[in-house]
């Protein structure tokens, strides 16, 4: 059985104009120790994804068909307090943006062991014990659990984001645009550690990105979507290789090859 199995699910926002098709029919899986890849431009739905599968919506979003199940349980009719117990403790979410993520008044290692002490029955000393080994493990030393937000640099906040949502050893979690807003060193350097922490808990992953690169280093398994459905599904190195959707081909053909003569980019036309 699958960790996670989503099927024909909808869910639309109601707008003024009427119903914006964020997530248009989406049926995949992400079976235990694998990254499964969401692609495509901005707009297509991939963080809308993530936030349904957390219920984790706005007033005007709604779930219209579909399930998604978590080793069996299905969290499209969970109740709200069954979802409170479910995040973070079975899915996390590095969220997208995630340096503006953390509260700005309170001390980052007080913010991680805040996740820790509203699901297990520790005590203080323990669930803060706990957040300063996870810094450690993230690549930041325990002293800088005292600090607040904004003493952090971009890097040190998304990987304190990541230390986070590891604090309950979920099964499953999902990380929205980890390396956005990073230079290129510390993107690297994130996803070293994403892998790390694949490999050490024994992790699922989806992985929601717009930059292919990342999903050819990181996934096992690729989605790309397009106005809220999936338009390919294949293995990451049978995308790569020959992508079958136009619209694929399109984002791979958007990439320069330095390896090859200049040529002018492709381009995806809107409508």
């Amino acid at each position: 059985m699958p960790l996670l199995e989503v099927s024909d699910l909808r869910m639309y926002y109601v707008t003024k104009a009427g119903y914006v098709k964020a997530v248009d029919g989406l049926s995949f899986s992400v079976e235990k120790e694998r990254t499964v890849g969401i692609a495509g431009e901005s707009g297509s739905g991939k963080t809308s994804v993530a936030t349904t599968i957390l219920k984790l919506l706005p007033s005007n979003a709604r779930i219209i068909s579909g399930s998604v199940k978590l080793q069996g349980k299905d969290l499209v009719t969970a109740s709200e307090e069954e979802m409170r117990e479910i995040r973070w403790k079975q899915v996390s979410m590095v969220p997208q943006a995630s340096m503006n993520a953390l509260n700005p008044v309170f001390r980052v290692g007080d913010q991680i062991a805040e996740a820790i002490l509203a699901h297990e029955n520790v005590s203080q000393a323990e669930a803060y014990q706990r957040a300063e080994d996870l810094l450690e493990m993230v690549g930041i030393h325990a002293d800088r659990a005292k600090s607040y937000p904004h003493e952090f640099s971009g890097g040190m906040k998304q990987r304190a984001a990541i230390a986070m949502a590891l604090a309950l050893r979920p099964p499953l979690i999902i990380a929205d645009e980890p390396t956005t807003a990073l230079d290129v060193i510390v993107q690297a350097e994130i996803l070293e550690l994403l892998e790390d922490v694949k490999k050490k808990f024994s992790t699922s992953l989806i992985l929601i990105t717009h930059d292919l690169s990342i999903i050819s280093e990181l996934a096992d398994e690729v989605i790309i979507m397009y106005a809220g459905k999936i338009v390919e599904k294949a293995d990451v190195y049978s995308l790569y290789k020959t992508p079958m959707h136009p619209y694929t081909q399109g984002l791979l053909g958007a990439f320069p090859d330095i390896r090859a003569p200049r040529r002018r980019l492709a381009s995806v036309p809107g409508s």
